[in-house]
């Protein structure tokens, strides 16, 4: 099958961090233009401000538009959804910047689901100044599967040398443990199996599953989760047909490369999952939604104040984030395309 050439959804983030630079860096050179149409949400005028804050790069031909349909192909497009009197003040957390990154994303997602862009990919925000201004869910991830009314969905780090989901996301470590059950590990699992299939081509895929205690609770001495919850639900997605393993002590898991003999690993909580995770693949790794009826990607790293103005930013996570999104959307394609064969067969 023919595969089309997409329309990138772009939000600019804060806009007081690096959400500009990296985006002017990615697109900054003009064959990019040659494999999708990219759309950025923000501000003709911020746009302006941060690429001269930009050297060694050159001139950039932007079309400032009032919607998405109106992207032009070989064109940086940019929809002007921000007032006049916006700003720009590197590294700072302000009420505005908060507030131009929620109206971003607002009317990014209000074109994804009239069609006029294909996926998404979301620039860092600034969780606590946005939750300030009225902004209710804890980040990008709640707020989509709310929007898109998804069931369940799971973050997933990707790179090329590993997948990383977590069983609980932004929550307070104290929070953790009663979060944590045997329903919710073998949902993140079904999600995970699912997305390896759909979303990136893989065949039964292995999943390693982390423990929650040091040293996997140690026979019960240092906690007892591993044992009554981690364990039953790997051993109940056996059942289901899932191949995952574990649990496994983490340090060891990720000191030894053990990740390397899976194609995923499930850890339980945020900062277990993504600390080894930016260690191992900081420079080119996305954030991936799994779960949602649409492709949302996003740079692993966030806002960055003590650089934003600076030029010292690199772009490889936010342009890898864009070719994730869109191989992600076209081996949708290529998968739903298959199933229906298979079931026309039938």
């Amino acid at each position: 099958m023919s595969l089309p050439k997409l329309v990138v959804g772009i939000t600019q983030g804060d806009s007081n961090g690096i959400g500009y630079e990296v985006i002017i860096k990615s697109l900054s050179d003009e064959r990019i233009l040659d494999g999708f149409t990219p759309v950025i949400y923000g501000s003709s005028k911020l746009m302006g401000f941060y690429r001269k804050t930009i050297h060694n790069i050159g001139p950039m031909d932007i079309n400032v538009i009032s919607s998405a349909a109106d992207a032009r192909p070989h064109r940086i497009n940019l929809v002007n959804c921000l007032p006049d009197s916006i700003y720009a003040e590197p590294g700072q957390s302000t009420p505005e910047s908060a507030k131009s990154a929620i109206k971003a994303l607002e009317a990014a997602v209000k074109d994804l689901e009239g069609g006029l862009i294909d996926v998404l990919v979301t620039a860092p925000i600034n969780k606590r100044a946005m939750h300030a201004e009225g902004f209710s869910d804890t980040g990008h991830t709640e707020f989509l599967q709310e929007r898109f009314k998804a069931p369940d969905v799971t973050m997933i780090m990707v790179s090329d040398q590993l997948k990383v989901g977590v069983v609980t996301g932004h929550i307070p470590l104290r929070d953790v443990p009663k979060a944590i059950s045997k329903e919710s590990i073998l949902g993140k699992l079904r999600i995970m199996k699912a997305s390896l299939e759909r979303d990136f081509g893989i065949t039964n895929p292995k999943i390693a599953v982390l423990g929650l205690n040091p040293h996997c609770g140690d026979g019960g001495l240092l906690g007892d989760e591993e044992q009554t919850i981690i364990l039953p639900a790997v051993q109940e997605a056996v059942r289901e047909g899932i191949q995952a393993f574990g649990p496994y002590s983490p340090d060891g898991f990720f000191g030894l490369g053990n990740y390397s003999r899976f194609d995923a690993t499930l850890a339980m909580y945020h900062d277990q999952g993504l600390a080894p995770f930016k260690a191992i693949a900081f420079a080119d790794g996305v954030n991936f939604t799994a779960g949602l009826p649409i492709v949302r990607t996003s740079p692993d790293h966030g806002t960055a104040y003590d650089m934003a103005g600076r030029d010292e930013a690199d772009p490889r996570s936010m342009m890898q984030a864009i070719y994730t999104a869109i191989d992600i959307f076209r081996r949708r394609l290529q998968w739903d395309s298959l199933q229906e064969s298979v079931r026309e067969r039938k």
